[in-house]
């Protein structure tokens, strides 16, 4: 298992395919939607299982904070630990560039996960993307 920052077209096509694969095939977001003006300031990232790129995220600074966002793993490699290693790689990024604080918009379904990673849930339900969301946050 490594994470690398995507730097090429190529890697950030790989991370594009993923998002597509998680969140627009299988979860039914738009892919209108999926896809933003973002894309080209975030910083995104490619988690790779035996050489196969299988999970991605991204990370922007947005008002004083690191914004983790976009963060999935193809179905097989769910609830392996996986995530975890997205998350503190992400972490670890946004203290690089100063951050001292992170949020992200969690999917209600995955609350459990992130309060088991320090994030503390501050606010009610939201739906994004027709999907029931919380905002999370931690302290770096």
């Amino acid at each position: 298992m490594r994470v690398e920052r995507v730097t090429t077209e190529a890697g950030l096509q790989e991370a594009f395919r993923i998002r597509r694969e998680v969140f627009v095939e299988e979860q039914g977001v738009a892919l209108a939607d999926e896809f933003d003006d973002h894309e080209k300031h975030a910083e995104h990232i490619l988690l790779y299982q035996e050489e196969l790129p299988v999970g991605t995220a991204r990370l922007r600074s947005v008002d004083g904070w690191a914004k983790l966002e976009r963060i999935c793993l193809s179905a097989p490699y769910r609830k392996s630990g996986l995530g975890s290693v997205i998350i503190d790689t992400l972490e670890k990024m946004a203290v690089e560039r100063g951050h001292r604080q992170a949020k992200l918009h969690g999917q209600k379904q995955a609350e459990g996960f992130y309060q088991r990673l320090g994030y503390v849930t501050s606010s009610q339900v939201f739906m994004e993307d027709g999907i029931p969301h919380v905002l999370m946050v931690k302290q770096l």
